[in-house]
């Protein structure tokens, strides 16, 4: 029985980037790339119509910029949300957060090397997260002190579920995360689902974020 290939969408105003993207991801078995764009508008366009299993986009492109598209695809007011791992070359604050914030499921430097830009995709497509590491810290230190006062040293969270907080803040994917409690992927996602319910977050950048805040770490 033939597996059927991840589909990916590649949405960057630069055609060497997109011709770059395209040797990486076609290298790996099981990965192609269903369409490219070149412009925010088109992307969505093409995401919409061929509803690719992950999104690549770049933060700086015409039309709708990335964030604007993530939003478009991914974001609370989306219908039926796709994956979108943003990769770019810029990584301020103000984008790493508006990125996460309107639903992107990663963040990537281009620079951050072929291993990681296939490991993102497949993460993405599993329901995982995946985020450069070199912005990591700086980006959890961000969400933490724009997230109002300190919380308190009581914590909600179960021993187990404190361990898989520690584990989202520290930028494992569930499967990492289950590899390394020793529990299933299931269950991961089930302890996972409780934390968001317990401390009233949407996703796991607001999960790693308390987790930074309360010195989890």
């Amino acid at each position: 029985m033939t597996v059927r290939a991840l589909r990916v969408l590649l949405a960057d105003d630069q055609a060497m980037v997109r011709s770059g993207f395209r040797l990486i991801l076609e290298s790996q078995p099981g990965i192609a790339v269903a369409a490219e764009a070149a412009d925010g508008t088109r992307a969505v366009a093409l995401a919409r119509e061929l509803r690719p299993d992950v999104c690549l986009v770049d933060i700086r492109m015409p039309g709708l910029d990335g964030i604007e598209v993530t939003r478009a695809l991914a974001g609370p007011c989306a219908v039926d949300p796709l994956p979108v791992v943003i990769v770019t070359t810029f990584d301020t604050d103000e984008y790493v957060y508006g990125a996460l914030r309107a639903g992107a499921v990663g963040f990537l430097l281009k620079d951050a090397g072929p291993a990681l830009l296939i490991e993102a995709v497949r993460a993405a497509a599993a329901g995982d997260a995946l985020i450069s590491p070199s912005v990591t810290v700086r980006l959890l230190r961000q969400i933490a002190s724009a997230s109002g006062p300190d919380r308190g040293s009581a914590s909600p969270l179960s021993g187990r579920e404190l361990d898989v907080a520690r584990g989202i803040a520290r930028g494992r994917t569930n499967s990492e995360i289950a590899a390394e409690l020793f529990i299933s992927l299931s269950t991961v996602k089930t302890h996972i689902a409780r934390i968001q319910g317990k401390l009233g977050v949407r996703n796991r950048v607001e999960i790693a974020a308390w987790s930074w805040e309360n010195r989890l770490l």
